[in-house]
């Protein structure tokens, strides 16, 4: 069991997102349940024996959690998981998409946990509030988004309804913190912040090649070299006030005007433009920035630009620090 010291944490589902919540906390020096869930006529044991391997060799190439005894993993089936979740402080449920299969996990979650537990979906498709509709007590359920592979990607979204219990939110956002971890708070939105952010800019980004604006490899090189570190130090809200809200607002409108609808800026950027809250020039944007605290928070940002570009390219070759992959082949017409 669980040090008491620690939430006791439960992962209901041993797939891929399941081993990969469980070695979170097993990398972070953190006992953790593995539970396999899948109902099937076969023999389950194999798989859960394989599952098992697995986490234990991932966890077995990372660095030593810290000192101390090593972190327990347990694996079990469904009925041996019975006690580990009636002492549970946390539930990560990580079982298939399937609307029924959650309905079925959730409900003997709901009358197995403890009710003080937090029951945290991983989904990526189904609301906080329509699986709050699944529980006796929807206030105890809260949907937690890992980002793929789940222990190595820090980002997990929290996305919880107007009756999920704030006390709720609060422990599972410390626990997450606690194994290094950094949650994010959002409401119940398809798409979470990643996924919606990011379906845009995909999507965008396949349309410039069907277009023939470039090329796979000189877009996503663009990506790595250009986005992907200006927005690794700076949000893209930050990054609005960094620039200029004034320099997005019209970009947006002459954008617009040759590509389409899809680029006009929201109302909110015309609102800030039109009050004059364009960012750090006016001291104000999505941001407030105190005149005498602007100096060191540029000089600051700028070090860490310098400091991501160091690390980036340390020991690589300048014309290999962003490798590209072979384009694949135009389809035959």
């Amino acid at each position: 069991m669980t040090d008491t010291e620690h939430p006791r944490v439960v992962v209901v589902g041993a797939g891929r997102m399941g081993q990969g919540i469980a070695l979170a906390f097993l990398a972070a020096g953190r006992d953790v349940t593995l539970a396999d869930v899948k109902e099937t006529d076969g023999d389950r044991a194999p798989y859960r024996k394989a599952a098992e391997q697995q986490v234990l060799e991932r966890l077995g190439a990372r660095p030593a959690h810290g000192p101390g005894r090593a972190p327990r993993l347990t694996v079990c089936d469904r009925a041996a998981a019975a006690a580990p979740l009636a002492a549970a402080d946390v539930v990560f449920e990580a079982v298939p998409e399937v609307l029924e299969v959650k309905r079925s996990v959730l409900s003997w979650v709901d009358a197995t946990a403890a009710g003080t537990a937090v029951i945290a979906s991983t989904t990526s498709t189904f609301l906080v509030t329509d699986l709050a509709a699944l529980v006796r007590d929807g206030s105890r359920v809260v949907n937690a988004h890992w980002l793929n592979p789940a222990d190595l990607m820090p980002l997990v979204e929290v996305s919880r309804s107007e009756d999920t219990d704030p006390d709720r939110v609060a422990r599972l956002t410390a626990l997450l913190r606690d194994i290094g971890k950094v949650p994010v708070v959002c409401g119940p939105t398809a798409g979470y912040i990643v996924p919606r952010l990011q379906a845009l800019l995909m999507n965008e980004a396949a349309r410039m090649v069907e277009e023939g604006v470039a090329s796979a490899a000189d877009i996503d090189q663009a990506v790595r070299a250009g986005l992907g570190p200006r927005f690794c130090v700076l949000g893209p809200l930050e990054f609005i006030d960094w620039g200029g809200g004034d320099i997005l607002y019209y970009a947006s409108r002459y954008l617009a005007a040759e590509l389409g609808d899809r680029f006009r800026a929201p109302a909110v950027v015309e609102e800030n433009m039109t009050a004059r809250r364009r960012g750090l020039q006016d001291g104000t944007g999505f941001y407030h920035y105190a005149p005498e605290d602007v100096p060191a928070y540029r000089a600051g940002r700028v070090r860490e630009f310098e400091e991501l570009l160091r690390l980036r390219a340390a020991g690589l070759r300048a014309d290999a620090a962003f490798p590209t992959r072979p384009v694949a082949p135009p389809e035959p017409e």
